[in-house]
């Protein structure tokens, strides 16, 4: 359940960062927890536990700290509009498998990346989305099947054929999404497309 406080009216433009900064937190803080040695197996374990305690399914997001349409997946998560419908439904989960191996400030999750290939995102790309049951069994995942053209991972979904993925990806793992909610989702991913 999240609080909000409220700021002593000195600056509307100041209490919207604010409030979109405080709105992006619990995203981030329902995340299962990224400790220095974690590994996929335990960050996965703590999200099962977390989602059955819930009623709830696991988004999990395989990214990078460089992907720029993984950081808009991610600011998609956190707006106001859209967080309370896939908070209700998911416990979030971001794990990073395609950091670069010079890299010394970020390093991929360890054994991330033979998570995402089992989940069907070898050579996927990131983001790489994925909808899980609170046991692990996968209900859907971001690879758009050929059959319906445009064949392989949505990533962010931006383009018309992605974000009509997307939506099936929630309503196969979502009951409970309204015709309401999945209009709203469709049209921010609509209106939020990466420059």
């Amino acid at each position: 359940m999240m609080t909000y406080m409220r700021l002593p009216s000195r600056s509307a433009a100041l209490q919207t960062v604010l409030f979109a900064v405080l709105t992006a937190l619990p995203a981030l803080a329902q995340a299962a927890p990224a400790d220095a040695g974690a590994t996929a197996d335990e960050v996965m374990a703590h999200a099962k536990t977390q989602a059955a305690a819930e009623h709830k399914n696991i988004l999990l997001v395989f990214g990078a700290s460089w992907c720029i349409n993984c950081r808009l997946f991610y600011k998609f998560l956190a707006d106001p509009a859209i967080h309370p419908i896939m908070d209700k439904a998911f416990v979030f989960v971001d794990m990073n498998t395609g950091e670069h191996a010079s890299d010394k400030k970020h390093a991929n999750l360890p054994g991330g990346e033979k998570l995402q290939s089992s989940l069907g995102g070898k050579d996927a790309g990131w983001p790489y989305i994925v909808m899980l049951t609170p046991t692990g069994k996968l209900l859907a995942d971001a690879n758009r099947p050929a059959n319906l053209g445009h064949e392989g991972n949505i990533g962010y979904p931006a383009a018309p054929y992605e974000i009509d993925w997307f939506i099936e990806m929630l309503k196969r793992s979502d009951p409970a999404l309204t015709a309401q909610d999945a209009a709203t989702v469709r049209d921010w991913l609509t209106s939020h497309k990466p420059h």
